[in-house]
């Protein structure tokens, strides 16, 4: 049970994730997390970065959608602006949201990655689904309230990984 908190994968950012490196391995399609793994949680608009990385994935025929746990207003202001389909008040790491992104993309779970921030949300909520997941750096140093309770959590769990030699990275 304690290995569906274990990434597939980790990288720095989002911004190490090639449209190139997915099509090698089959990806056609990514279901990422919003606050803290595109953007910080506080910042409204997508950087000028971001937006490359959203146009380079379109043009090698790589769908994007958002699926956050945050609400309608905050997840619909920034996704719409960029024609990025997304999924607000998710529940991760429920299944449910990441079946119906599944579903509306019209692809298969071998086919996506799910990149996020949180081990207890989006690497749980993928690896419960069956997906491969990435876990990536939090943008930003401070969270939210719940966020800070998940990053304690996280901690330990990432501690007992290390000690078990299951991860080799650093935070």
């Amino acid at each position: 049970m304690i290995k569906k908190f274990l990434p597939d994968q980790h990288v720095k950012s989002v911004f190490e994730i090639s449209p190139e490196k997915l099509k090698s391995r089959g990806i056609k399609a990514i279901i990422t997390d919003l606050d803290n793994t595109l953007v910080e949680w506080d910042r409204p608009n997508a950087t000028p970065k971001l937006i490359k990385w959203f146009d380079d994935m379109k043009k090698n025929n790589i769908m994007i959608t958002i699926v956050s746990n945050n609400n309608e207003e905050r997840v619909k202001a920034f996704s719409e602006p960029h024609g990025i389909p997304f999924i607000f008040q998710a529940r991760k790491p429920m299944g449910r949201a990441f079946r119906k992104a599944l579903a509306q993309m019209g692809v298969k779970k071998e086919e996506v990655v799910v990149i996020g921030d949180q081990l207890l949300t989006d690497v749980f909520g993928g690896n419960r689904s069956g997906i491969h997941t990435i876990l990536v750096v939090p943008v930003a140093k401070t969270d939210g309230f719940i966020t800070k309770f998940n990053r304690q959590v996280e901690r330990i769990l990432l501690n007992w990984f290390r000690k078990k030699g299951m991860i080799q990275w650093e935070d």
